[in-house]
């Protein structure tokens, strides 16, 4: 069995992570582990064919995220990471299953900078809260589309800068590291020390 198959198999059936045991979680980690000391793409940033483009969350430690699904009469959907290697952006969609014609999304936009052939730094812009209908949403892809066109969706569309600048923190910077890149497969791990499994769409 190669490492890839066996971290696949020890994140199988745990919901992104929502459905884990701690004795779980140390396994996983040691899957990951195992696998990224065999990352084929050691300078994976100096690898834009590989990054850019739809990724699709499969597991991740991150409460921020998991947290989403304790909202009252709705679970989390799908999770999408969209890279766009040539604007430098960096797309995070999650989908939020609700009651009929309720279902929910939550979108943030951010700007990265590349310091390493591993590491980019982040500057998050832009939140979207909404529902999807409300929104027009039919997919990441063209909800993207619609961003770059500078389309402005209410009530609850924001800049992150406009928020910083009132609070006086800097909540809008972090930066995630990719520590395994291949075709169909990427790992990454944050400032926060989560990590994220993600697969290509």
């Amino acid at each position: 069995m190669s490492l890839k198959t066996e971290l696949l198999q020890v994140i199988a059936g745990k919901n992104r992570g929502l459905s884990v045991t701690e004795t779980e979680k140390v396994n996983i980690l040691t899957a990951v582990e195992k696998l990224e000391d065999h990352n084929p793409n050691h300078n994976p940033l100096n690898c834009p064919q590989l990054l850019n483009g739809d990724w699709r969350l499969l597991y991740t430690t991150s409460k921020s995220i998991l947290g989403l699904d304790n909202i009252p009469l709705v679970h989390l959907g799908e999770i999408y990471q969209c890279i766009r290697t040539d604007a430098t952006k960096i797309y995070n969609i999650a989908e939020i299953i609700g009651l009929p014609f309720l279902d929910g999304l939550v979108s943030v936009s951010a700007n990265f900078e590349t310091v390493s052939p591993k590491r980019v730094n982040v500057k998050f812009q832009r939140s979207i809260v909404g529902l999807q209908k409300l929104l027009g949403y039919l997919s990441p892809k063209d909800l993207i589309k619609k961003m770059e066109t500078g389309k402005y969706f209410p009530p609850f569309d924001f800049n992150f800068n406009w928020g910083d600048r009132i609070l006086g923190n800097n909540n809008s910077l972090g930066w995630l590291e990719i520590t395994y890149l291949d075709e169909t497969l990427r790992i990454a791990r944050g400032n926060q020390g989560n990590i994220f499994i993600l697969e290509r769409c």
